[in-house]
């Protein structure tokens, strides 16, 4: 932990641009290469000095050697000036924070639901770029992914031309648009659609209003809170449970999460 609690450099090497308010930035050490070793679904403090700092999800696999990636939307102070700065823009860099998804433990060898609104495919990413460069070590594997409109679909070209590959992508927008021609509807109508059986472990992130109905529709499916899981890494802010911006209930999101098995937060105040 004392590790994690000390900044270090981290240099933005590129950054692409996936909407008109996200980007995805590629960090890596000063020597080259990861600033430090992480799992899927961890968390890494990202600083300005005299701008700010805050907690963001690793959207890329560990087992990407080169590079670290945060994709990142923009909307505030921190996240507003990052989306200004140059490639080979010094940072600050510091973690990994948080309980991991457990791709090594439960995950391993099940069928995988992925579920992503907005911008909660970013932590969903690391996830599913790490299960597709270890394939043959799990099941069939599903996305599914909602945004508002096709111009605010995060990781278009990887979900089109790479995830596709080797997964069945499902994508749909809130409502008709010019140009369009995939699924229409919200991610838990579309779910209830797409009507999947119950031998696979579920995993969701995305607006908080969309991981409960979604949460539900899987209830109705059949689904146990026990095959699903998700991620509070919204909440995070300091990142060792001294704050106290992320307590819920008896639970810290940093400590005890941020990922969580569904059921593990049935006795949480309402306010998650």
């Amino acid at each position: 932990m004392c590790d994690a609690l000390i900044p270090a450099v981290g240099i933005v090497k590129f950054i692409r641009t996936e909407t008109v308010d996200t980007k995805t930035f590629f960090v890596e050490s000063p020597s080259g290469g990861k600033c430090f070793d992480f799992q899927p679904g961890q968390c890494a403090m990202l600083g300005i000095p005299g701008v700010g700092e805050a907690m963001f999800s690793i959207s890329s696999s560990p087992t990407n050697a080169t590079h670290m990636e945060f994709s990142i939307k923009s909307v505030g102070k921190l996240t507003s000036y990052l989306h200004k700065i140059d490639p080979d823009t010094k940072i600050t860099i510091r973690g990994p924070y948080g309980r991991p998804f457990p791709v090594e433990s439960d995950l391993l060898r099940n069928n995988l639901l992925f579920i992503g609104g907005g911008i909660g495919l970013a932590p969903l990413r690391s996830v599913i770029k790490y299960v597709l460069d270890k394939r043959d070590n799990y099941g069939e594997v599903d996305i599914v992914y909602g945004a508002r409109s096709a111009g605010d679909i995060v990781f278009a070209d990887e979900l089109k031309n790479e995830w596709i590959k080797n997964t069945n992508v499902h994508v749909t927008i809130d409502k008709p648009q010019d140009g369009w021609h995939g699924h229409i509807g919200f991610v838990p109508s579309y779910l209830q659609e797409l009507s999947f059986d119950t031998n696979r472990t579920a995993i969701i992130c995305g607006p908080p209003i969309m991981i409960k109905y979604a949460l539900e529709a899987l209830v109705n499916m059949g689904f146990t809170k026990e095959q699903v899981y998700t991620t509070l890494e919204m909440k995070m802010k300091c990142g060792i449970g001294k704050c106290g911006r992320c307590n819920i209930g008896h639970k810290y999101i940093c400590k005890n999460g941020p990922v969580f098995r569904c059921d593990e937060l049935e006795n949480l105040p309402e306010e998650h």
